[in-house]
């Protein structure tokens, strides 16, 4: 028995962040590591530098219409739903994620129990709005750097400067991130190995979750949600195409990073 965690709305916008993030990292990278073996490996494959750039800016566009999307989902969701957005279900940081933290931090140094999660742990907090504030710092300077003359007539030369390297620098931490931390917490934990299917297929094992976050799926047992929130899995197929997906990006993720660091000393930055 599995249950649910994420619903079809969320899902879609976690594929659709998914590719239109590895889509900028690579097309990213092809700019940035124009110099080295593997910077020309990746321009090969989007067909030279002129069309790498132009791929990166409507992708960086599509981004921003994603994240643009996003924000009037939120209002939505304010207006019909508010308890979603201020209740135990909201990813809005709580003075309890710095006790769950805390006692996390204890529990992995053995000195204290393991901390009773809620349907959100501190880190999932963490990645959303790391997501979040990286769209406006990393779309923002993006805006300004696809017309510098329009930028330059209300904003001084040096500020393009800025820019990119607020740019570059926004986008080597979240490929950071995504790639190493994000990567292995969601999939490649002992108890996740090799990925946990959760955002592709919307629900997980009912047992696990009571092991890992007993105080939700209490919660849910005392408001008489418990029932309703329980699911089946999904067919096969679905499931195939849920580690092909989600095993293929984090591949390309994990390779994307990799050859970065190891190309990064021949950069000239």
């Amino acid at each position: 028995m599995r249950i649910r965690r994420f619903t079809p709305a969320q899902r879609a916008f976690h594929a659709l962040l998914l590719i239109t993030f590895l889509w900028q990292s690579a097309t990213g990278l092809a700019r940035m590591y124009h110099e080295t073996a593997f910077g020309q490996t990746l321009t090969g494959l989007l067909g030279g530098q002129e069309r790498a750039l132009a791929l990166h800016i409507w992708g960086g566009i599509a981004m921003l219409a994603l994240f643009a999307a996003h924000l009037i989902y939120l209002a939505a969701v304010a207006v019909t739903a508010r308890r979603a957005m201020t209740g135990p279900d909201s990813l809005l940081p709580r003075l309890r994620d710095a006790g769950d933290f805390l006692r996390h931090l204890g529990w992995m140094l053995g000195l204290t129990k393991a901390p009773h999660f809620e349907r959100w742990g501190y880190w999932e907090k963490f990645d959303y709005w790391a997501v979040f504030w990286g769209m406006v710092i990393i779309g923002g300077t993006g805006l300004m750097l696809i017309s510098p003359l329009a930028t330059s007539r209300w904003l001084p030369g040096w500020s393009l400067n800025v820019a990119f390297w607020v740019h570059r620098i926004e986008a080597v931490l979240a490929m950071g991130h995504v790639f190493i931390i994000h990567f292995f917490v969601a999939h490649l934990r002992r108890h996740n190995f090799p990925m946990d299917r959760a955002m592709f297929a919307g629900g997980t094992d009912l047992k696990a979750q009571t092991e890992e976050r007993p105080a939700w799926v209490e919660r849910l047992g005392k408001e008489g949600r418990l029932t309703t929130m329980t699911m089946q899995d999904a067919p096969v197929l679905a499931r195939a195409a849920s580690y092909a997906l989600g095993l293929c990006a984090v591949g390309v993720g994990l390779w994307l990073i990799i050859q970065a660091v190891r190309h990064a000393p021949l950069v000239t930055w």
